[in-house]
């Protein structure tokens, strides 16, 4: 498994990312006439569902990333440095890895290391897992 998979798995199954937004206020039912006997449906159909299962698209990045933050009493710069990110998601955060990482996004930008590199590398993982549909605003990507 690649880095790039590792940090998508430690987002997209953080259990911030499991919970459900809270549902909309249902109406109170209303006394309806007393109609003809319907065949009974289904059981299936019968049961609703109380809420609908969370999906890659509903989860909340930023959310789920401040939560680990302050897990860790914080988490550093994780909003821009790519080092930070990686130590709150207690992944490997050295040189090495982040070459691994910047090969594997296709980041070459800068020499090893650098600023410039690493800001590009936070940069692509943040559009990467937008494009892999996570829920990444704007002020992440850019």
């Amino acid at each position: 498994m690649g880095i790039f998979s590792s940090i998508m798995d430690k987002i997209f199954h953080h259990p911030a990312a499991a919970k459900p937004a809270p549902a909309a206020p249902r109406p109170a039912p209303q006394a309806a006439p007393q109609a003809a006997p319907q065949p009974a449906a289904p059981a299936a159909a019968q049961a609703a569902p109380q809420q609908r299962p969370a999906t890659m698209s509903d989860i909340d990045v930023e959310k789920v990333l401040a939560e680990m933050a302050q897990e860790k009493g914080g988490g550093g710069n994780w909003r821009s440095s790519i080092v930070d990110l990686l130590k709150v998601l207690d992944l490997d955060s050295s040189l090495s890895a982040r070459k691994e990482l910047a090969d594997e996004l296709n980041v070459h930008v800068g020499a090893d290391g650098s600023a410039e590199e690493n800001i590009a590398l936070h940069h692509a993982v943040m559009q990467k897992l937008a494009e892999n549909g996570g829920k990444v605003p704007d002020s992440l990507r850019h």
